[in-house]
Parts: structure tokens; sequence; C-alpha cells
């Protein structure tokens, strides 16, 4: 039963040995385990401050970056209808002066043929001319081979001809 209760002496001695305790921890370890606990306070809060600035720099950049990739989307989209206008424009442009070549051609052609057709046609009458007088001279010879057929068509044009 002594262990239940102690005695008056021991509760003494305990409480000086537990004083005497206190004091030297307030004396020697208290004062540095509360700075090195204001310390790591400190730490963690630098830290906390530091995690929340990394996370507000992470939010800007992300929407620095969706800003950015916005912009570039935008700016490609830009770059390929540029792209297309001028490669339509290219398109038609070409289409144009083939057509232009193409119509170019075909007056020369024209021209070309017009050109030799007239040459064909004055060939064809120079030759027909050239074979008229040609069959002409003939006949006139062989019926102007007499004098009195040479008069009879003298005779013939003069009264075809009318004096005023």
């Amino acid at each position: 039963m002594e262990i239940v209760t102690p005695k008056l002496g021991l509760i003494f001695w305990q409480l000086v040995i537990f004083l005497l305790v206190l004091f030297l921890l307030a004396k020697f370890a208290w004062k540095p385990i509360l700075v090195a606990l204001r310390d790591r306070e400190d730490s963690i809060d630098n830290a906390l401050r530091m995690a929340e600035q990394a996370k507000l720099e992470m939010q800007n950049l992300k929407a620095g970056n969706e800003k950015l990739l916005a912009d570039a989307r935008h700016e490609r989209d830009q770059m390929l209808k540029e792209g297309q206008n001028i490669a339509n424009q290219l398109v038609e442009k070409a289409k144009t002066d083939a057509t232009e070549e193409a119509n170019r051609i075909a007056q020369q052609a024209r021209e070309s043929i017009q050109q030799e057709k007239n040459q064909a046609l004055a060939e064809v009458r120079n030759t027909a001319a050239q074979l008229s007088v040609d069959i002409a001279e003939r006949l006139l010879r062989r019926e102007l081979a007499d004098p009195a057929a040479q008069q009879k068509l003298v005779d013939e044009y003069l009264k075809d001809v009318k004096l005023n």
C-alpha cells in the first residue's frame, strides 16, 4: 500500500527534483526549444507562402500559355486562310492567263487561216483568169483566123456599145 499512498518525504523530493528539472529545462533547454519551434513555424509559413506564390505563378503561367496557344492557333488559322486565298488567286490568275493565251492563239490561228484562205482565193482567181485568157485567146485565134469573121466580131461589139 505504500506505493499507492506515498509518504511526505517522497513527495517533497519528487517536487524538488521536478522543480530542479524544470529550472534546468527553463534555463538551458526551454529557450532553444522555443527558438527552434519558432524557426520551424516561420519556415513552414514561408514555405506555405512560397507554395501559394508558386501556385499563383503557375496559374498565371497557365493562363498566359493558354492565351499564347490561342493566339498561335488564331495566327495559324489566319496564315492558312491567307495561304488558301493566295493559292486561289494563283489558280484564278493561271486560269485567266491560260484563257487569254488560248484566245490569243485561237485569234492568231483564225487570222492565219483567213490570210491563207485569201491567198488561196487570190491564187485561184489568178489561175482562173489566166485560164480564161488562155481559152479566150485560143477561141479568138480560131474564130478570128478568117478576116470576115474578124469584121463580123467588130460589128457585133460596136452594136453592143452605145454612145451617149
